[in-house]
C-alpha cells in the first residue's frame, strides 16, 4: 500500500442546480489536477438533499455521469460523491466511484433518512461496495449509514489477502447542524472499531429548506486521531494517509481475530 491523497470538497451546494452545481465543485476541484488521489465531493452534490429533487434525477446516461468520469480522466484521480439517480426499480441515492480509466463503480445509500421522509420516495440499496484503488480497499458509504455499526463492520477473513475488508471507510454527507455532535462523535468511532482510516465530507451553507450544515469534515486514523479538520467554510483540503502505519497497527493491536462473525443480509 502506497501513500495515499485524499481531497475533502466541502461546499456549498447549490439548490436544485445540477448543470451549476458541475460547474462550481468543477471549479473548486481544478486546482487538484496532478496534486490528489482521490477526492471526495458531497451527497447529492448535485442538488442538495431535497426529497423534490426525484423529479429531476437523472438516468445513468445522464450528464452528470458523464462529467464525472471526465473529471477523474482530467484530474488523474477518482472521484466520488452521490446524486439522485432513477432506474426501472426506483429513484436511488446513488454515490459514484469514478477511476481516470473510465471505470465507474457504485453504491445505493442502504440507510434511508426517515426523520426526513427519505424512505417515502426513493428506492434502498441492497448491497455494500468496496473498490481498490492505489493498493487500497475503499468503502465508501453515504451520510445516515455512519449510524448503522454492523453495516460499517470491517469484516476479517484470514485466508483472504490483506485479512479485513477495506482500509478506508468513507462517508459523504448533507448533514444538518443540529446534529454536529453524532457526525464528529461517530467518524472517530467508526475508524476505532474498525481499524482503519475514516473520511467524512459534508457540506456547508444554508439549503432550500433553511436547513444550516456546518461542514466538519475530517479525516481520522484508526486511532480515531485527526489528521484533518475543516470548519464551517466553504474549501478543499487534502491529507496524506500512511498506508504502512494502519497495517503496522493492526499487526500490533489485531482486535479483528477476536471480532465475532457475521453475514450482511
Amino acid at each position: 500500500m502506497q501513500d495515499l491523497r485524499v481531497s475533502l470538497v466541502q461546499g456549498a451546494t447549490r439548490w436544485h442546480d445540477p448543470a451549476g452545481n458541475r460547474d462550481y465543485y468543477g471549479g473548486l476541484i481544478a486546482p487538484l489536477r496532478g496534486q490528489t488521489d482521490l477526492v471526495l465531493l458531497p451527497e447529492t452534490f448535485t442538488s442538495g438533499f431535497s426529497n423534490e429533487a426525484i423529479h429531476n434525477a437523472e438516468t445513468m446516461e445522464g450528464p452528470t455521469v458523464g462529467w464525472l468520469r471526465a473529471q477523474a480522466r482530467t484530474l488523474d484521480a477518482a472521484i466520488t460523491g452521490s446524486v439522485q439517480v432513477r432506474t426501472d426499480e426506483g429513484v436511488f441515492n446513488r454515490l459514484f466511484f469514478a477511476t481516470p480509466d473510465g471505470t465507474l463503480r457504485h453504491y445505493d445509500k442502504r440507510h434511508l433518512f426517515r426523520y426526513a421522509r427519505e424512505h417515502e420516495r426513493y428506492a434502498s440499496g441492497r448491497d455494500r461496495l468496496t473498490v481498490e484503488w492505489k493498493g487500497w480497499r475503499i468503502c465508501p458509504m453515504v451520510c445516515y449509514d455512519l449510524r448503522f455499526p454492523v453495516y460499517s463492520r470491517n469484516r476479517f477473513d484470514v485466508e483472504r489477502a490483506g485479512g479485513l475488508d477495506y482500509d478506508l471507510l468513507l462517508y459523504v454527507a448533507n448533514w444538518p447542524a443540529a446534529r454536529a455532535q453524532a457526525w464528529k462523535t461517530l467518524l472517530p468511532a467508526r475508524a476505532i472499531e474498525n481499524l482503519c482510516y475514516v473520511a467524512g465530507l459534508n457540506r456547508v451553507g444554508i439549503d432550500g429548506n433553511d436547513l444550516p450544515y456546518s461542514g466538519d469534515s475530517a479525516v481520522l486514523d484508526f486511532m480515531g486521531t485527526s489528521l484533518l479538520s475543516m470548519a464551517a467554510e466553504e474549501g478543499v483540503a487534502t491529507t496524506t494517509l500512511d498506508g504502512a502505519m494502519v497495517l503496522a497497527h493492526r499487526e500490533r493491536f489485531p482486535a479483528m481475530l477476536d471480532a465475532d462473525a457475521f453475514a450482511l443480509t
